[in-house]
C-alpha cells in the first residue's frame, strides 16, 4: 500500500506527533491554516467515511480530538472539525482523517 498516512503510523515517513496509542495519531498538518491544524487518523487504514463500519474508530478520533483540544487550550474560545470525503470535497490522502483547527476566528462558509 502507497498510502502516505500508513507510512507516517509505521515511521517510514516523519511527522510532528501530538498523540498516539495503539488505534489513533495525530499530527501536526505540514501547511497549517490556523494555530492549531493537526490531522486525528485511525491507525487502521480506512479509505474514506465510506468505508467506516465501527462507530468505535469515530468515538476513538473524537475522545482524541477532544483531548488535544483541551491540551491546546482551545476548547473554551472553539475549535472546528473537518473530515472531507471524495476529491470534489478535497480528500488529499486516501485514508480517513480529521482536520481539528483552532486557535483563531474561523469564518463561514469555508469556501
Amino acid at each position: 500500500m502507497d498510502c502516505i498516512f500508513c507510512k507516517i503510523i509505521k515511521k517510514e515517513i516523519p511527522a510532528s506527533i501530538v498523540f498516539e496509542d495503539d488505534k489513533v495519531l495525530a499530527f501536526n498538518d505540514t501547511n497549517p491554516q490556523a494555530p492549531v491544524h493537526i490531522l486525528v487518523i485511525p491507525k487502521q487504514h480506512v479509505a474514506t467515511v465510506n468505508d467506516l463500519d465501527a462507530m468505535n474508530v469515530v468515538r476513538d478520533l473524537f475522545a482524541v480530538m477532544n483531548r488535544i483540544a483541551k491540551e491546546k487550550g482551545i476548547d473554551k474560545t472553539g475549535y472546528r472539525i473537518v473530515v472531507n470525503h471524495g476529491k470534489h470535497a478535497g480528500q488529499a490522502v486516501d485514508h480517513l482523517h480529521f482536520h481539528l483547527l483552532g486557535g483563531r476566528k474561523l469564518t463561514w462558509p469555508p469556501g
